[in-house]
């Protein structure tokens, strides 16, 4: 092992003999060897706000503007912006109903018979309108007594169904 001094911060290192004949003893760390090359910006991550270096391609090629220090703070953000109208598998709104219930905070348990295996949990309509995905018009129902409403009007008296009129 060699003793060196680095170029830019003047501080000793060692290095192996092949490194250095590899022209790898001018610097002591990555950061030193790049300090120098760098011609990016520094930025906070839009999730977290630790800053970020990016360099002037990585600047330029971004379409969202939106910058961020890690995959995870990348998926965050993703998965707050992309709902709605704005995600990729978006076709018209009408199945929204099967998270809003969830979204809201409402406990999963059947309206009817309080079971709570989520399993058999499916959501229903009280006025039977499909695109009516207001929260006070959604309930939780097992598959069963979703089925004995539907068929036998069964929880009409608990309401439970409304008419559509």
């Amino acid at each position: 092992m060699a003793l060196l001094n680095c170029i830019v911060c003047d501080k000793e290192f060692k290095r192996k003999p092949f490194l250095i004949r590899r022209s790898g003893g001018k610097y002591c760390s990555n950061t030193c060897h790049y300090s120098d090359a760098r011609t990016g910006k520094k930025i906070s991550c839009s999730t977290c706000g630790k800053e970020v270096y990016r360099t002037p391609r990585r600047l330029k090629l971004s379409k969202s503007k939106t910058y961020f220090c890690n995959k995870s703070c990348q998926t965050l953000w993703r998965n707050q912006y992309f709902v709605g109208r704005r995600h990729k598998n978006w076709i018209h709104g009408r199945a929204a109903y099967r998270t809003v219930l969830a979204r809201i905070g409402r406990e999963k348990i059947c309206e009817s018979c309080k079971t709570k295996d989520t399993r058999v949990l499916a959501i229903h309509h009280i006025d039977r309108v499909r695109t009516n995905i207001d929260p006070s018009n959604l309930v939780w129902l097992c598959h069963n007594c979703h089925f004995l409403l539907h068929h036998y009007d069964v929880g009409r008296e608990r309401g439970l169904l409304r008419s559509h009129s």
